[in-house]
């Protein structure tokens, strides 16, 4: 993609030109009731259903306030996005009996054109119980940005 950065007076705007650009914002998918606790991999939120463009950058991110120790021997809580049923980033959160962490990943990628459901999940790790705390304040999300053309 040539970038657009050197427009000059009289110069004609293209809609190959117009259309490399960011279309900003795709979804934004919040969550502020706890996920319960868990021990095993839990989907605890779920972006709508898009459908993706070929030859486009899309950055997903993923956000959880507060990722909780609750009881057993948890080391760290895993984070993962994924496409479908499929996962493309993997993360963990170091955590203690002490201690509450947040929990974030990003990725920037192409997607497979058509229609697209991303998932987070997580999964506590170690042995034991985690939670993910969530409110009205300390809120859970998926963003998903349209970031242009390849």
């Amino acid at each position: 993609m040539a970038l657009n950065t050197n427009f000059t007076t009289g110069q004609v705007l293209t809609s190959t030109a117009a259309n490399n650009w960011p279309r900003g914002i795709v979804s934004v998918t919040s969550a502020t009731a706890a996920s319960g606790t868990f021990t095993t991999q839990v989907t605890t939120i779920t972006a709508p259903s898009f459908t993706a463009v070929a030859n486009r950058y899309y950055r997903i991110s993923y956000f959880e306030p507060v990722l909780q120790y609750i009881s057993g021997t948890v080391t760290v809580i895993d984070m993962t996005i994924k496409i479908g049923g499929t996962a493309i980033l993997f993360g963990e959160v170091k955590i203690s009996s002490a201690t509450n962490n947040v929990g974030y990943l990003t990725t920037t990628r192409t997607l497979t054109a058509g229609a697209n459901v991303i998932t987070g999940h997580l999964t506590a790790n170690g042995g034991g119980t985690g939670n993910a705390f969530r409110s009205a304040t300390g809120i859970a999300q998926i963003v998903i940005e349209d970031l242009g053309a390849t």
